[in-house]
């Protein structure tokens, strides 16, 4: 059986619930929903810039997990307003470039705080 690691990095955004920003068991990295709250927890008015600091936050995890863009097989993605989806699009063709993952979208009514936009998490497999 693997082992289970978890990182919870200090100069990500604090857990709002009890969880770790990711996990790695063997080949396999988990990434929790990242938002897009900046690290002095300003949080941008707009959708795309918003996705750019949680993809930036996505990016921080799964490398402290050992994973690079390319490892990521699956991304779930989670927007207030369906809409955005254009505007988020090219910052994940420029981050995930020809590696592209499986992926789900949805519109949610709401995230953690009223002022959020937008939500990723991801699913790597570090197959070297």
């Amino acid at each position: 059986m693997s082992k289970i690691e978890r990182f919870l990095l200090a100069d990500e955004m604090e857990p709002v619930s009890h969880y770790c920003h990711a996990v790695r068991s063997g080949d396999r990295v988990w990434i929790s929903g990242t938002v897009g709250v900046r690290s002095d927890g300003s949080i941008p008015e707009d959708t795309a810039e918003q996705f750019q600091v949680a993809i930036d936050s996505l990016d921080r995890c799964l490398r402290a997990a050992g994973g690079r863009p390319e490892h990521i097989v699956k991304v779930t993605v989670l927007l207030t307003d369906i809409g955005d989806r254009a505007a988020i699009n090219p910052i994940r063709q420029r981050y995930f470039g020809d590696n592209r993952p499986a992926s789900t979208l949805y519109e949610v009514s709401a995230l953690v705080a009223p002022e959020m936009k937008v939500e990723i998490e991801a699913e790597a497999v570090i197959a070297e």
